[in-house]
């Protein structure tokens, strides 16, 4: 059995999907290409297919993360290709690579989000964010299933930043706009209870008084094994990338040694 992991996308229009929303065009996606699914046992067998973190709703990603088990080897990019091509525009397949190491759930412990904040001036978003960085504790509140839920949004964050709109990710900015507005930048660890972009956003109206005129654009540009040393967040990919180079260079060695 083939393990492929991939890398995608919700884009633009595309952001309000749910996870439900995107398991049903994924699926469909699937069978467009002709994947060769391995399938679950039991009276009512599903494909293989395994999430990790998803995205919430109305939150634009460049780092979503999946993987499927194949009962037939397939060409990781050639699969990829295909995919992408049975998708919408906007919820793309950016990389494909064979799963070569375990854990790829385990490898996503931290996330790096863009906030667009409109009408926010970045003097009125960096006063904002040294008061939210300053503070040791700063309480929200989130209406969960069992009642209103208390908890710190502050030791979940373990940098916040501020950015003009001239440093926004890319192009694909879900609301371009001529308007002054501020960038944050987030550095947020998967803790438990999990701590979400609006989370930080309530915060930082709870200690400073921050309000946007309009609902922030939020994207997840990426999310992976954060690294205390430096800050940042490591691809999870990478150590399957790794894994394949060294075996494909292994392989013409030991086919040469036998041959002599």
């Amino acid at each position: 059995m083939q393990r492929i992991r991939l890398r995608y996308t919700k884009r633009g229009r595309l952001r309000f999907t749910s996870h439900r929303d995107f398991q049903r065009a994924f699926e469909r996606a699937l069978r467009r290409a002709e994947v060769p699914m391995a399938y679950s046992a039991g009276f009512t067998p599903h494909p293989k297919v395994s999430y990790a973190n998803a995205a919430p709703t109305g939150t634009g990603s460049e780092a979503e993360y999946l993987e499927i088990a194949l009962t037939a080897p397939r060409d990781p990019e050639q699969l990829r290709a295909l995919l992408d091509e049975s998708l919408p525009t906007g919820l793309d397949i950016t990389e494909a690579v064979e799963a070569r190491t375990s854990g790829l759930a385990d490898r996503l412990t931290a996330s790096v989000w863009e906030l667009r904040l409109d009408g926010v001036p970045p003097e009125e978003a960096r006063r904002a964010a040294d008061v939210f960085n300053a503070a040791e504790t700063v309480e929200v509140q989130r209406l969960a299933k069992n009642g209103v839920r208390t908890f710190d949004a502050r030791s979940a964050v373990a940098s916040l930043e501020v950015r003009g709109p001239e440093e926004t990710h890319s192009s694909q900015a879900d609301r371009p706009t001529d308007q002054p507005c501020a960038i944050l930048r987030l550095v947020v660890r998967h803790v438990t209870p999990a701590v979400r972009p609006d989370d930080v956003l309530s915060g930082l109206r709870a200690v400073a008084d921050l309000a946007p005129p309009v609902p922030a654009a939020v994207t997840r540009l990426a999310q992976g094994l954060f690294d205390e040393e430096t800050g940042t967040v490591t691809d999870p990919l990478a150590p399957d990338r790794e894994a394949v180079e060294a075996r494909s260079t292994a392989e013409p060695t030991a086919a040469a040694t036998a041959s002599a």
